[in-house]
């Protein structure tokens, strides 16, 4: 992961692919879910004017939904793309392998899932496409061969892992490279203040040993880190805000809370901006994910992207969340 001095925009770049980002990747979870197309073109808009040029999205995006089916997402995505006309742009990340119809990583899941998130996407090629969580059922060997396929083919530009351990992660890459194929240059792990064991360890080591990038989800935990859950606090509307406010009844959510508050008060922002800054800033991550379900939400997400933190500062955020 590298710092990109070639513009005037902070920049990234995934491991050793060719791929340079901004430093918060944008979360499409929302988009056709609690934001409609118009909506989702708002905050779209507002985050390509801020700097922004990574969308992070998956076929599942959002098969959750009551009348929904899978792809509501990219679909809107690509509508944007096409709308503006800025596809060279925007650096889109999608993920396959959990679509109810395409479940699996068996190398004709993932060639057909491939197939139809480019038409949903409108696009040519995906510049980052993820194995959206490891199938067990099925050998590395045969879902990197499949990715390596979709590569060379020019429908793929780099492949990610999203959910995987640290050992397939390893047999992953060692077969890669054993075979000179295509390879992980990044992964995307449930990481955030109040959830550290879910990335540090193995697999964070994986990742700083074979030079990947982590580009993390659930960076605000569901919302928590906003600052808008509080104990005795009034009712937040929100889609998650049940799973939100479980971190209330960890131990930990209300110090990291109170040390988030301290922060952000110093640098006069949001508890938010300062939970993403101490992710970006944790080794080996290269762009945390957040999504905003309005215009109104995103300034303290683009904020981030330019807050340094002080070692002191990283330091009480570290013990609160330790």
């Amino acid at each position: 992961m590298t710092e990109n001095h070639s513009d005037s925009r902070p920049g990234v770049t995934l491991g050793a692919s060719d791929l340079t980002v901004f430093p918060l990747s944008l979360g499409g979870n929302v988009f056709g879910w609690t934001a409609d197309e118009a909506q989702s073109f708002a905050v779209l808009d507002a985050f390509a004017a801020g700097g922004g040029n990574f969308i992070d999205t998956a076929d599942v995006y959002s098969a959750w939904v009551p009348g929904n089916t899978g792809g509501e997402s990219e679909t809107i995505i690509g509508n944007w793309l096409r709308s503006r006309g800025n596809r060279d742009d925007i650096v889109v990340a999608t993920k396959v392998g959990a679509h109810p119809g395409s479940t699996g990583l068996k190398a004709h899941t993932i060639k057909s899932a491939t197939e139809e998130s480019l038409r949903r996407l409108g696009v040519e090629r995906i510049d980052l496409l993820y194995t959206h969580r490891d199938d067990t059922d099925t050998p590395v060997e045969e879902f990197i061969t499949a990715l390596d396929e979709l590569v060379k083919e020019g429908k793929v530009r780099e492949i990610a892992a999203s959910n995987i351990s640290a050992e397939r992660l390893t047999e992953a890459l060692e077969f890669s490279a054993r075979e000179g194929l295509a390879r992980y240059v990044a992964v995307q792990p449930h990481y955030n203040l109040v959830s550290r064991a879910t990335y540090e360890g193995p697999l964070a080591e994986v990742v700083a040993a074979h030079g990947l990038s982590s580009v993390p989800y659930f960076a605000l935990a569901s919302g928590f880190l906003t600052g808008k859950y509080r104990p005795g606090g009034a009712d937040v509307d929100s889609a998650r805000a049940q799973g939100a406010a479980r971190y209330l009844d960890d131990p930990r959510g209300p110090k990291v809370l109170t040390a988030l508050d301290a922060v952000a008060a110093a640098h006069g922002t949001e508890p938010a901006t300062v939970a993403l800054a101490w992710l970006a800033s944790r080794p080996t991550v290269a762009a945390p994910i957040a999504s905003a379900r309005t215009v109104e939400q995103l300034p303290p997400l683009l904020a981030a992207a330019s807050l340094r933190l002080a070692p002191e500062e990283l330091a009480l955020l570290d013990e609160a969340s330790a």
